[in-house]
């Protein structure tokens, strides 16, 4: 019998970006902007249904590896201000976790300040509360450079 376990943590981190709460939202919300810097590299298959009870996946992972999936359904959706979500995250047909995320976003000065909350339940050992947050850092700051690179439309 395979030993099972459930590891729950909540972690919080945060973020300033140098663009207007509008951009840096628009950045989660369009399915073309949010694939400039969401996702595992090597990412095959990205469906983003952004609206409350919409649906998105991400699926990929390194050649000859696992395949990772992010399975996600978003609960709320307060234009420029808010951003509520369930996900599942599966190693090939493993699901490795279930979590709660909360991304909140407000201004700050000319920018922005995202706060991203996770609750999450890592599984039977397969994910751990410091490798996800480490992962999720690193999204946020591939959100940094994607906005950075992008000028700010009119």
């Amino acid at each position: 019998m395979t030993d099972r376990s459930a590891v729950h943590a909540t972690f919080a981190i945060e973020r300033t970006y140098d663009a207007s709460p509008s951009r840096v939202f628009g950045a989660w919300a369009s399915q073309a902007a949010k694939s400039r810097w969401f996702g595992a590299p090597g990412s095959t298959e990205h469906q983003l249904e952004f609206r409350i009870g919409g649906k998105e996946l991400n699926r990929g992972g390194p050649p000859g590896g696992p395949v990772f999936t992010y399975d996600a359904l978003y609960y709320d959706i307060v234009e420029d201000e808010r951003i509520v979500i369930a996900y599942e995250m599966y190693m090939d047909d493993t699901r490795i976790s279930v979590s709660l995320a909360t991304v909140e976003f407000s201004p700050a000065g000319t920018g922005t300040r995202l706060l991203l909350t996770e609750q999450g339940t890592f599984l039977d050992g397969h994910d751990t509360p410091a490798e996800r947050e480490h992962g999720t850092r690193e999204l946020l700051d591939n959100l940094g450079a994607a906005l950075e690179r992008e000028p700010a439309t009119p």
